[in-house]
């Protein structure tokens, strides 16, 4: 009742009281202790605490669970003292509640309420009376906070009357196929209580998978769209074995898929092609493996075929860069990260790899780019917990974290509004001279303002009309029939195309059509969507319809496309998912470019493609959960490939020296 189920509350929030758990008390731990009046808690408290021998000088994150309960609740000494003479934090917050009429004190405790756990429940959600119900006597609060690998350990000895027996028959055998299929799938270090915004892409990915292969139905079709997202190579392994053992129960299972190992353990291979968009969507090769390893790649259109056989390859780099300046991160803490200490080279392409959940987006996307972001003087959320930052970061001038997210807030914006090129093709329009005769400005060529665009749909081409109890309904503009401007609008044409034609192209087309006809500067903005391998993608396209590698590379064309001259750090969180072998081989180009351009990169890939094209690899684990947070090994991706310990390492030296 207290947290209605939520598990947290708002209350004082033991982050924001103790923001840096690298301090011990003595050293100022407690931030609320700070000040010469309210430091007197700190002075009284050290006094005391030898009395209880408490560790004043250890770090906080050190202290046992009962020695955090004496700094929060009160020492032993004090327990039969009155609360207010106690001298401990949660003393200190009810002094300053008792003192709400002063101004100051209510500033004070605003500034360290947060979501914190419920006192009650202690972030169980459940009553005290649900965990009176015990089987095996253990609670079922006790069950789901156990690691999935104990909890099926422990469901494997459990010992039941003949009476529970029976009931608890078909219910075991549920219980007990659904761990194991997350046990195979290798995620017995999760518990079940976990929470899902913290898990990792992998995670969640497999998890996703587990929900509908655990139904285990017989002679039915899983269709399943790029299930190795997110996964390491060892994570791939497992999956095949599932996907495998789906088969043999007599299902089908059809993947769309890049991955090169899924690939080579299928029974039977469909390849679209020969390229993408226009040039796409022809069946350009059909069989199995052997077919594949056996075809003549000088007659056939499919990438995949070449790169199979070995036709193609993306090469191993003849040298690895050298470098001499980085960002070093010391007593990284977030998550399952250990106070680990990462030297991030600059100027070179750094790979951050490990198993699915070892750690990696805690340590980039969790710490580093926050950190470095408020060290810029930039707006940031919050960074996880780490001790200093330090190293060069002062020659890096700029940081930028491509995701996955959608380029534009709307569906109006599209790879030519973003990446700058839209600007100069409206110029362009509005240089025309029927539109300098009627007056027609670049303005009118802009569906996102008033003046040419049509006002019955306000330029989206199309209406959506609201439905009640059902989904809206999206149909054509009656009035522009989907052409999103006027008509006197789409009468200005350059060589026979108006702007709505323009926006209906590719980007290779109108590349090739402004190139002919003198165009420089706009096909030269459009160049980089087709060096990262979106020819094929138009140039009005709504960002609603990309794909997530889709958003990330347009993102990367539109940086590289920049004259920005100020040394930039970018990070790129997994850029090779959704793509071919063919579309890694021109985003290593990208990277390329930007690094010669004096820009860092740093990576968090598993594609072992990515990883032996690093110049410098940094490998977390050496598991997953409570089983990683470690560095296992650092070094260029030769010494990481000799590492025993290191699971990538396994993968990379295969990779290595099939090269």
């Amino acid at each position: 009742p207290e947290c209605e189920g939520f598990g947290k509350v708002i209350g004082i929030d033991e982050k924001l009281v103790v923001p840096n758990t690298s301090l011990s008390v003595y050293d100022g731990c407690v931030q609320c202790w700070h000040g010469e009046k309210l430091g007197t808690w700190k002075a009284e408290f050290c006094r005391r605490a030898a009395t209880d021998k408490f560790p004043i000088f250890e770090p906080y994150f050190n202290l046992t669970r009962a020695q955090k309960d004496m700094l929060w609740h009160g020492l032993p000494s004090d327990r039969n003292r009155d609360v207010r003479d106690r001298m401990c934090i949660d003393s200190f917050f009810q002094m300053v509640k008792e003192n709400q009429y002063k101004i100051q004190y209510r500033v004070l405790q605003s500034r360290y309420r947060g979501k914190t756990v419920c006192p009650l429940c202690h972030g169980t959600r459940l009553k005290k009376e649900a965990t009176w119900v015990k089987i095996g006597g253990m609670s079922i609060t006790e069950l789901v906070e156990m690691p999935m690998v104990n909890l099926k350990e422990w469901f494997a000895n459990l010992q039941l009357s003949e009476h529970e027996a029976k009931i608890a028959k078909r219910l075991l055998t549920e219980i007990n196929n659904r761990l194991q299929f997350l046990l195979d799938v290798g995620l017995g270090y999760l518990t079940l209580n976990r929470p899902s915004d913290s898990l990792s892409g992998g995670e969640s990915q497999r998890i996703n998978l587990t929900t509908n292969l655990g139904s285990s139905l017989v002679g039915s079709v899983y269709i399943l769209d790029e299930p190795s997202i997110g996964l390491h190579s060892r994570d791939t392994d497992r999956l095949i074995h599932v996907l495998r053992e789906l088969q043999q129960l007599h299902n089908t299972v059809i993947v769309v898929e890049h991955d090169e190992d899924i690939m080579r353990a299928a029974d039977y291979i469909i390849d679209v092609g020969p390229d993408a968009g226009r040039l796409g969507g022809e069946i350009v090769f059909e069989g199995t493996l052997d077919d594949i390893l056996h075809a003549d790649p000088d007659k056939t259109r499919s990438h995949t075929v070449r790169y199979l056989s070995g036709a193609d390859r993306i090469p191993v780099p003849q040298s690895r860069r050298q470098w001499n300046h980085a960002i070093k991160i010391k007593g990284a803490r977030m998550n399952n990260l250990r106070g680990i200490d990462v030297t991030l080279p600059l100027n070179v392409l750094t790979v951050v790899t490990g198993v699915s959940g070892s750690g990696k987006s805690s340590l980039i996307k969790g710490i580093l780019y926050p950190a470095l972001k408020r060290h810029l003087n930039e707006v940031a959320d919050a960074p996880g917990e780490y001790s200093s930052l330090e190293g060069d970061w002062q020659m890096v001038k700029h940081v930028e974290f491509v995701d996955q997210n959608p380029i534009g807030k709307s569906t109006r914006s599209n790879p030519a509004t973003y990446i700058k090129a839209y600007d100069a093709i409206r110029q362009l329009f509005a240089s025309q001279p029927l539109a300098k005769q009627e007056g027609y400005t670049a303005q009118y060529f802009s569906f996102n303002a008033e003046g040419g665009r049509c006002e019955e749909c306000k330029g989206a081409g199309v209406i959506t009309v609201e439905m009640q109890f059902m989904a809206d309904l999206v149909l054509e503009c009656d009035a522009c029939h989907g052409r999103r401007f006027k008509k006197e609008i789409l009468d200005v044409r350059y060589h026979d195309k108006n702007i709505y034609d323009v926006l209906n192209m590719t980007v290779r087309e109108a590349i090739e059509f402004f190139e002919k006809y003198g165009e420089k500067q706009i096909a030269d903005k459009l160049r980089p969507l087709d060096a990262v391998g979106l020819g094929y993608i138009k140039l009005g396209q709504s960002s609603s319809t990309l794909s997530g590698g889709e958003n990330q590379r347009v993102k990367l064309a539109y940086f590289i496309g920049q004259e920005r001259q100020e040394p930039t750090l970018f990070i790129f969180d997994e850029p090779t998912t959704g793509l071919h072998f063919h579309d890694i081989h021109r985003l290593l180009k990208a990277f390329n470019t930007l690094i010669e351009k004096g820009h860092s990169i740093i990576v968090i890939e598993h594609n072992m493609d990515v990883i032996k094209c690093g110049d410098y690899v940094i490998d977390l684990g050496p598991d997953g959960g409570n089983k990683g947070g470690n560095i296992v090994c650092c070094g260029t991706p030769e010494e990481v490939a000799r590492c025993r310990e290191s699971a990538t390492g396994r993968y990379l030296s295969e990779k290595l020296r099939a090269d």
